[in-house]
C-alpha cells in the first residue's frame, strides 16, 4: 500500500520584498523566471521515481509569490507534477496556490481554476491601507476585495485569507475591524498570525530589540488581547480552530499543512525548498542562479544541503511538539505504533508536570493542549525535546 505524500513548489519571486519578510524571496527579471520554471520541472522529473512508493495527497505552490509568474508557467509546473507523479484526477487532491492580491488578475485566476487548482491562499494581512503600506505590501484592501470576488467568480470555493496582528501602531479596535470585514466575506479558511520581528529584516532595524521605535509595537498584553479576540470572533462565526494559528469552516482544514504537523512525507521542489521523506530531512541549494545551474548538471543528491537522518528520539520529539500544534492533539496508540514504546515510558514526567499545571489534557488515548496550554504552547512543547 502506497504512503501519503505532499508536494511543495517554491516560487521565490515577488514584486517587492515586504519589510517584515525573512523568507527566501525577492524581485527578479523575466528571463530568470523562465529559466527557473524549466529547472523546477527538470528537478520534478528527476524525483519521479518516488511515485512507485507514494501517492500524492496535496500540492502546494508557496513563496515568495507564486502569482508573480505567468499563469501558463505555473500551470506547466503543475502539469509536470501530475505527469511525473501519476496524478490522474486533479480534483481528488488539494492543490493550493499562494497569492498576493497585487499580482493576481482575473485571467490568472481563470487559468488556475481551468488547470485544476482548487484552493487559493490570499496574503491580505490587514484591511487597513495604512497598515499594509507600513508592512511594505504592494496591494490595497480594495485590490484584495476585487481579486477575492474574482476568485469566487472563477469558481473557487476554497479560499484562505492570511491576517496579521500586533502590527506597529495597531489597536485592538482596528484589528477587530479587520477580522469582522473578513468574516463577512466568509472565506473557508483563515490563518491569523502575530507579527514576529525577524533579524536581518528592515523591520528588525526599525523595531528590533533596543530600538527606540519598539515602543510603537503593541505591548505583550495588547498582543494577547488580539490573540484571544481572534479565537473568540472566529469561533463565534463558525470557524473552528484546528491548529494554533489556523481556523476553518467544517471540512476545510488545509490538508497540505496538516502533513507537516503529523510527520507525513513531503517533497519540496525549487530553490531552498525543504523535504522530509523516509526519515531524512534536507533542503535544496539556497541561491537561485546556483540552483538553476545545479539542476542541469548534477544529480538530485547534489542539490541537497543539510541532510539529516532523524534518530528515533528526534522523530518522537517531532511527533509530540508538531502534533500538539493541532487542537485534536496526539494519539498514544499512534505513538506506540510508530516507535514501539509507550508515550508514558518516554514522557511520563513531562505529561504529569503539564497536566498538573493545567496545560495538557491527558486522556486514555489523546493528549492535547488545554486552552491555557495553547496560550503558552512554546513553553510546553520545549519540554518534549529530549
Amino acid at each position: 500500500m502506497k504512503q501519503n505524500l505532499g508536494l511543495y513548489v517554491h516560487i521565490p519571486f515577488c514584486e517587492r520584498k515586504c519589510l517584515y519578510c525573512d523568507f527566501l524571496s525577492g524581485p527578479s527579471n523575466e528571463q530568470t523566471k523562465k529559466e527557473y520554471v524549466e529547472a523546477v520541472k527538470l528537478e520534478i522529473k528527476k524525483l519521479s521515481y518516488y511515485k512507485e512508493k507514494y501517492k500524492v495527497v496535496s500540492i502546494f505552490f508557496g513563496g515568495g509569490t507564486p502569482s508573480s509568474i505567468e499563469a501558463a508557467d505555473l500551470v506547466s509546473i503543475l502539469d509536470e507534477l501530475c505527469t511525473s507523479f501519476a496524478i490522474e484526477n486533479r480534483g481528488e487532491i488539494e492543490i493550493t496556490v499562494e497569492s498576493n492580491p497585487g499580482t493576481l488578475t482575473k485571467e490568472k485566476l481563470d487559468a488556475y481554476y481551468k488547470a485544476g487548482i482548487n484552493r487559493i491562499s490570499m496574503g491580505l494581512q490587514s484591511t487597513h491601507n495604512e497598515e499594509l503600506q507600513l508592512l511594505g505590501r504592494i496591494h490595497t484592501y480594495e485590490e484584495f476585495l476585487e481579486n477575492y470576488h474574482a476568485a469566487k467568480d472563477a469558481g473557487f470555493t476554497n479560499i484562505n485569507v492570511d491576517l496579521m496582528s500586533a502590527l506597529p501602531n495597531q489597536t485592538e479596535e482596528g484589528y477587530e475591524e479587520t477580522l469582522s470585514r473578513i468574516i463577512a466575506l466568509q472565506p473557508t479558511h483563515i490563518s491569523a498570525y502575530s507579527l514576529i520581528i525577524e533579524e536581518g529584516t528592515p523591520f528588525y532595524k526599525k523595531y528590533g530589540e533596543d530600538q527606540p521605535l519598539e515602543s510603537t509595537l503593541p505591548t505583550e498584553e495588547e498582543d494577547r488581547k488580539m490573540y484571544h479576540l481572534t479565537k473568540t470572533l472566529l469561533q463565534e462565526n463558525g470557524y473552528h480552530r484546528y491548529e494554533i494559528s489556523n481556523y476553518a469552516l467544517d471540512g476545510k482544514e488545509c490538508i497540505h499543512n496538516s502533513l507537516y504537523w503529523t510527520g507525513t512525507a513531503y517533497l519540496g521542489f525549487g530553490v531552498g525548498a525543504s523535504s522530509y521523506i523516509e526519515g531524512t530531512r534536507y533542503h535544496n541549494i539556497q541561491e537561485t542562479s546556483a540552483y538553476i545551474e545545479a539542476v542541469k548538471i548534477k544529480n538530485e543528491e547534489e542539490l541537497r544541503c543539510d541532510i539529516e537522518e532523524l534518530s528515533k528520539n528526534e522523530k518522537m520529539e517531532e511527533f509530540m511538539f508538531l502534533g500538539l500544534r493541532l487542537t485534536k492533539g496526539v494519539s498514544k496508540a499512534e505513538f506506540e505504533k510508530r516507535f514501539g514504546t509507550s508515550m508514558e515510558e518516554v514522557y511520563k514526567e513531562v505529561l504529569d508536570k503539564h497536566q498538573k499545571e493545567g496545560l495538557l489534557e491527558v486522556g486514555e488515548d489523546i493528549v492535547r493542549l488545554t486552552e491555557a496550554g495553547l496560550d503558552v504552547s512554546n513553553y510546553v512543547m520545549a519540554d518534549f525535546i529530549m
